[in-house]
C-alpha cells in the first residue's frame, strides 16, 4: 500500500478538514485516499484505500494536501484534481539564506503594491501563486509553472520587474505564435 507524509501548519488544518470535514471527505472520495491527520503535530497521513485503481492520485492528494498547507484556499488547490494542472513551492532559504530581513524584502517585491506583481505574474502565466511564510508555490500548467517559476527566480535574484514582464510577456507570444503555427495550412 501506498502512502505519504505531508506536515502542515496548525493553522491550516481547518482549511484541509474544512466545515463539517466537508473538504477532507471530498478529497478522500474523488481520489480514493485516506487522510488521517494528527492535529497536534499538523502531520497527515495519506493512503490509497483499498482497491484503488490510480496509483497516482495518492499524489495528487499529496499536492492539494500541501497547497493547502502552504496557504491557498481549497477552491484554488482543488485545480490539481485536473490532470492538467501541477503545484510547485519555492522555499525561500534556498534563495536567500537565513536572512528574515531578505525573505521580507524579496516576499514585498513579489507580491508588489496591494497584490499587483503577484497578479501580473498569475495573469501572465495562467496560474495561481500563494506567499506564505518562508514559501512561494504555484498552481497551474506545466508551462505557466515553469513560467512563473522563472519570473519569481527572476525577483528573487533582484532583476528589475519590468524586465520580469517584458520575459513573461515574450513567452506568452511565442507560445501563441506556436500554437497557431500547428494549424497553418
Amino acid at each position: 500500500m501506498s502512502e505519504e507524509f505531508v506536515k502542515i501548519p496548525q493553522d491550516r488544518l481547518g482549511v484541509l478538514i474544512g466545515k463539517d470535514g466537508e473538504v477532507k471527505r471530498h478529497i478522500e472520495k474523488r481520489l480514493s485516499v485516506k487522510l488521517e491527520i494528527d492535529s497536534e503535530e499538523g502531520l497527515i497521513n495519506i493512503f490509497q484505500k483499498d482497491g484503488a485503481e490510480e496509483p497516482l492520485n495518492i499524489w495528487k492528494a499529496r499536492d492539494i494536501v500541501r497547497a493547502i498547507g502552504r496557504g491557498f484556499p481549497f477552491e484554488k488547490a482543488s485545480k490539481i484534481f485536473n490532470d492538467n494542472n501541477i503545484f510547485e513551492m519555492l522555499y525561500l532559504p534556498d534563495y536567500l539564506g537565513k536572512s528574515s530581513k531578505a525573505w521580507e524584502r524579496q516576499r514585498g517585491r513579489i507580491i508588489g503594491k496591494e497584490g499587483s506583481t503577484r497578479k501580473t505574474i498569475e495573469d501572465l502565466t495562467n496560474t495561481d501563486i500563494c506567499v506564505y511564510g518562508k514559501t512561494v508555490s504555484i498552481i497551474g500548467d506545466f508551462d505557466g509553472v515553469a513560467d512563473a517559476r522563472e519570473a519569481l527566480e527572476m525577483i528573487l535574484e533582484g532583476k528589475p520587474h519590468s524586465i520580469v514582464y517584458k520575459y513573461l510577456e515574450k513567452r506568452k507570444k511565442d507560445k501563441v505564435r506556436d500554437f497557431e503555427g500547428k494549424f497553418d495550412i
